[in-house]
């Protein structure tokens, strides 16, 4: 796999291959074979030298193979040299124990993350089926876990301000009995993770209402606030704080509605630690949910286990996964391309956070979908199945994008894969009955 897709941009001759040379040099034996032609297996190696050497406080080593990885990186180069940018500055990350907050590697700049107005965030969401594949399916078992219902209420922790929900607006208006009335509650608090926007909350909610008028489609508007003395909290402090304002009465929930839990991307920034005997934020989480009756939740995020331990299976499993948007963007975005460097830049903002943070620093904690679908059920939920029409409404929105991408089905999940290579997972879930 890794030689056959990553290795596509042909191999990457090192600038100064006569560091090898030094007889002192720690690395010549296991790397030896990588000379002059290095391909995603032999960066992958050299990631895993630096990282061992790391955990192992061997600085002179470390910087050796960073030195080596800052001859093959290059931003504004092929697949493999522009992953190898962003692990090496996860790298130099984690050494220095500061976050750099520009590098340069061969001449390509860092991009700075920045604030995105709402047409750009469209056309961020539109660039691969990422983020679209799951809006897609949600929207679908949510329409469908929906009918009959006069009212609805969705409960939508998601990373990607609202951008999911113009589509089932319309698709409600559009109802032969007609639309019902949507209510939409959203948590002040969100992850301080790319993608971000440039207007508030409130002004999104705006929006939305303005587009429901336009549908009329009868629409309200909420955002749940946290304590206001916690804004300057961690993300993980300011949701521990919300998940005690997640009841019936503070949400006004009504018994002639049909609430929706939508969670976008979000499960993975709960922590899936313990403390002491307690449960986890992200199975706390799950037990409050199953407190509100839901009619349906959805979950979907990255389909790729990222919380070991381990800083060289973070790596391992890290490289072979965010491979994919790399060499999805590599498919029609020229090399120079400013909305491909930035979009880069926030999966580099990820990888950062997975390589070159520990504890409570490291947000980045994915779990598999099969994983997270255990820990699901084990909360007391029975999955649901996505109808035809929905897997048939995701088919045709791939359509619309490369042919790399595509669907298929794996127990409760409908998985995005791109070269056959699982990417991401959407499933729909309600309570189990007694």
């Amino acid at each position: 796999m890794k030689t056959e897709v990553r290795g596509n941009g042909g191999s990457i001759s090192l600038q100064n291959p006569s560091l090898f040379n030094t007889p002192l040099d720690p690395i010549t034996g296991a790397l030896k074979g990588c000379l002059g032609s290095l391909d995603g297996a032999c960066i992958e190696k050299l990631l895993l030298h630096c990282a061992s050497a790391l955990e192992n406080n061997d600085v002179t080593l470390a910087q050796q193979v960073m030195w080596v990885l800052n001859n093959v990186a290059s931003t504004v180069g092929d697949t493999n040299q522009r992953l190898t940018a962003w692990f090496l500055r996860a790298l130099i990350s984690r050494a220095s124990r500061v976050c750099p907050t520009s590098m340069n590697f061969n001449g390509g700049s860092m991009f700075q993350r920045r604030l995105m107005t709402v047409t750009e965030l469209v056309g961020y969401v539109d660039l691969i089926p990422w983020h679209r594949f799951g809006f897609c399916a949600s929207n679908g078992a949510i329409f469908k876990a929906v009918e009959g219902y006069g009212k609805v209420h969705i409960l939508d922790f998601s990373i990607t301000h609202c951008m999911q929900w113009p589509t089932l607006i319309d698709a409600l208006a559009k109802r032969p009995e007609g639309p019902p009335s949507l209510r939409i509650t959203v948590p002040s608090c969100r992850p301080q993770v790319p993608p971000l926007l440039n207007v508030s909350k409130e002004e999104v909610g705006h929006r939305l209402a303005n587009f429901a008028k336009f549908r009329d489609v009868p629409f309200e508007f909420h955002v749940k606030d946290d304590d206001p003395c916690l804004s300057h909290e961690t993300f993980a402090t300011q949701f521990e704080s919300l998940l005690t304002q997640l009841t019936r009465s503070q949400l006004d929930l009504r018994d002639d509605e049909a609430l929706v839990i939508n969670c976008q991307n979000w499960l993975r920034y709960l922590s899936d630690e313990t403390k002491g005997n307690t449960t986890t934020v992200r199975d706390a989480f799950l037990d409050v949910i199953k407190g509100l009756n839901p009619r349906i939740i959805v979950v979907v995020d990255e389909d790729c286990d990222l919380s070991a331990s381990s800083l060289s299976s973070r790596i391992t499993t890290c490289f072979n996964y965010l491979w994919i948007p790399f060499d999805a963007l590599e498919t029609f975005l020229p090399k120079d391309s400013r909305q491909r460097l930035e979009y880069e830049s926030d999966i580099g903002h990820k990888i950062e956070n997975i390589v070159g943070f520990e504890g409570f620093r490291r947000t980045e904690r994915l779990e598999s979908g099969v994983k997270l679908s255990q820990r699901i059920n084990d909360a007391g939920f029975v999955s649901l199945p996505f109808c035809e029409d929905t897997i048939n409404e995701v088919k045709s929105l791939l359509d619309e994008h490369a042919s790399g991408w595509g669907m298929k089905r794996e127990e409760d999940m409908l998985v995005l894969t791109w070269k056959g290579h699982n990417s991401v997972f959407a499933t729909a879930w309600t309570e189990l009955e007694d």
